[in-house]
């Protein structure tokens, strides 16, 4: 069930808009093979810097004065990391940050691939309100101590991960691994690839998001603007380049900024929030509606006076051989990344259902993952 060695992570950040974003503390819980915790380590870090919004994190500069720095820590964890793949809730996130303190310490980082819990309990689908890790824990019967304690979330990350695979190996599904080359000194961010959105927009934000809102972000933000974007794209969001009549929000620390997304917003109407309430948002994000997917007809009034409209009745099935087709999207987390846009079409032909489809953001082997869900394949 388990097969691979893990290194699980968790990382706590300064996330201050005026200075470069930091880790102030790590945690990383190793498993072997087998399941079995066989190393643990933790440590608060000095950034060096104003810790920022210690509201969010409760790091005082006056907490972490004394704490080693990155560098002076990197070796053991490195140390960790070799070999083993990388996990943690909401992947991207922690391993970004544990790449730019490895590229300021001069130092590689060893890490060849991740696996996001949060990408694989979307696989999953739990029957749970939200992917939260303290609503998985609670799912997956894991008890929870003191939650927001980087070596405390790691712990309980452990017996997230085992309930996790256990269910995979219970359903037959592989693991979203993903390849992710060590980043070398020099490495930037790289900008998030535009992707068709697979929901229609709902229209403006009216107190929560929907998959399909059209979002546009502008200034400085605590959480690096790549990994806003990415979570948003995660979501079932479509993200912007721009404002105009259409856009659903406007994500911006400052809407006084005089920026040329904030100043169309305000003339359009189009709502504002900060970065802090977005990134609430988007732990509940509720479902979209699929391009291609029929609308629903109006149901027929009775006549007057008789009290309740009636119920169209559903269309009768035709035969193999008639030639239907029904149009479907679906959006996938597939095994060579986070998450993966499968844009399909699904029809009959000589007594059986067959599949068409064109994959977005899959690097390969899309055809062998259709098949292994017994899917044919046909063009």
């Amino acid at each position: 069930m388990f097969g691979h060695e893990w290194a699980l992570v968790d990382v706590e950040t300064s996330g201050f808009r005026a200075v470069q974003h930091r880790v102030l503390s790590v945690a990383v819980v190793t498993m072997d093979a087998d399941g079995r915790t066989n190393g643990e380590f933790s440590t608060l870090l000095d950034p060096g810097c104003d810790p920022g919004p210690v509201h969010v994190h409760g790091l005082t500069a006056q907490r972490l004065k004394g704490a080693p720095e990155f560098p002076d820590v990197a070796q053991r964890v490195s140390d960790m990391l070799v070999g083993r793949v990388l996990v943690a809730h909401n992947a991207p996130f922690d391993y970004g940050f544990l790449a730019e303190e490895f590229r300021r310490a001069n130092a590689r980082l060893p890490v060849e691939r991740r696996l996001c819990t949060l990408a694989l309990n979307r696989r999953l689908s739990p029957a749970t309100p939200d992917l939260k890790l303290a609503t998985l824990a609670a799912h997956y019967g894991v008890r929870q101590r003191v939650a927001h304690d980087a070596l405390e979330d790691v712990r309980t990350l452990t017996g997230v991960l085992r309930g996790s695979l256990a269910e995979a190996a219970r359903l037959g599904l592989s693991l979203p691994l993903v390849a992710c080359p060590p980043k070398q000194q020099g490495a930037t961010w790289q900008r998030i690839p535009k992707t068709r959105c697979a929901y229609r927009c709902p229209g403006p934000l009216r107190g929560e998001l929907v998959q399909g809102m059209k979002v546009a972000i502008t200034g400085e933000t605590d959480v690096p603007g790549e990994q806003l974007v990415e979570r948003a794209v995660a979501a079932g969001l479509n993200v912007m380049t721009s404002v105009s009549r259409h856009t659903s929000v406007l994500v911006t620390n400052d809407v006084s900024s005089g920026s040329a997304k904030a100043r169309r917003a305000l003339a359009e109407g189009v709502p504002v929030v900060d970065e802090r309430t977005f990134l609430k948002l988007l732990d509940n994000v509720r479902a979209g509606t699929l391009h291609g997917t029929p609308k629903q007809p109006t149901p027929a009034m009775a006549p007057s006076g008789s009290g309740t409209p009636e119920t169209p009745e559903p269309p009768e099935a035709r035969g193999p051989d008639d030639g239907e087709r029904a149009l479907a999207q679906a959006t996938l987390d597939a095994g060579t990344s986070e998450r993966t846009m499968l844009l399909a079409e699904f029809y009959r032909r000589g007594g059986g259902w067959r599949l068409r489809m064109v994959g977005q953001g899959y690097d390969f082997g899309l055809d062998a993952l259709a098949q292994g869900f017994g899917v044919d394949i046909d063009g």
